[in-house]
């Protein structure tokens, strides 16, 4: 099983744990394009040096704080574009798959909830189509249990899938979120359309971010049916300590 690590917690140095992964038993890492892991010229020079003097393999989280794919603001739904494809392309020689989140309803989306699909489609196909001239696959992530929010089950994120209908999008499972909506089941009985798992744990009625075995979510058969899984499982953690925690877990599983 091909294992990376990402850490949410953006706000903090990247850079004074990612040398580490490998040593700690990582193939990759997974770039969350937030905060301080933004990848733009300030933080690109520790990037290629991380491929130059690893072996990890990269992947990228696209922005998603105050962005929305399923905007009826035209102008909101132009820049959420603008700079996932900036993201894109800053990763683009060394990344062959993008993560992306879902859009929300707005309250006006509320109102118009099928014109915000609508709107969600063209964004993403937006999307495929940009990161299509990179060789990169997008995958869209099932969502946490939030009201007003795309994505949060496998048959409608299997729609949305559908509905963007380009070869280079497919679904990525996060157990954790799956887990809040008591989804868990649907998504491993369509593992064979997911690209891409984040891994970790949590109660069930929030997105903690734990690592595996400390929630309820009940490992075995997520983990028989990663057993054949070809893609990345990304240990999605809040310290480099806590994904060494999931990623021992998965080894000794």
């Amino acid at each position: 099983m091909h294992v990376s690590f990402s850490s949410l917690v953006v706000v903090n140095d990247p850079f004074e744990w990612a040398y580490e992964l490998e040593d700690r038993g990582f193939s990759g890492w997974e770039i969350v394009g937030e905060g301080r892991q933004t990848i733009d010229e300030s933080t690109l020079p520790a990037i290629r040096n991380i491929l130059e003097t690893t072996h990890l393999t990269l992947t990228v989280h696209l922005p998603f704080s105050d962005l929305n794919l399923a905007s009826l603001n035209h102008r909101i739904w132009e820049e959420s574009i603008r700079q996932m494809e900036q993201c894109i392309w800053s990763a683009g020689d060394f990344v062959r798959l993008a993560v992306v989140h879902p859009g929300h309803l707005s309250p006006v989306g509320m109102q118009l909830p099928d014109l915000a699909f609508d709107q969600q489609v063209l964004g993403l196909r937006r999307l495929a189509d940009f990161a299509g001239d990179y060789g990169i696959t997008i995958g869209l992530e099932n969502m946490v249990n939030m009201p007003h929010i795309f994505g949060k089950h496998a048959h409608e994120l299997s729609r949305i899938v559908s509905a963007v209908d380009r070869d280079n999008i497919g679904m990525v499972l996060d157990i954790g979120h799956a887990h809040t909506n008591h989804a868990t089941g649907e998504f491993l009985d369509i593992i064979d359309k997911v690209v891409h798992v984040h891994a970790h744990d949590n109660d069930g009625s929030k997105d903690e971010h734990l690592p595996i075995g400390r929630g309820t979510v009940d490992w075995k058969p997520v983990m028989e049916k990663l057993r054949n899984f070809r893609g990345r499982v990304v240990t999605e953690a809040r310290t480099v300590a806590e994904g060494v925690e999931s990623l021992s877990y998965i080894r000794n599983f």
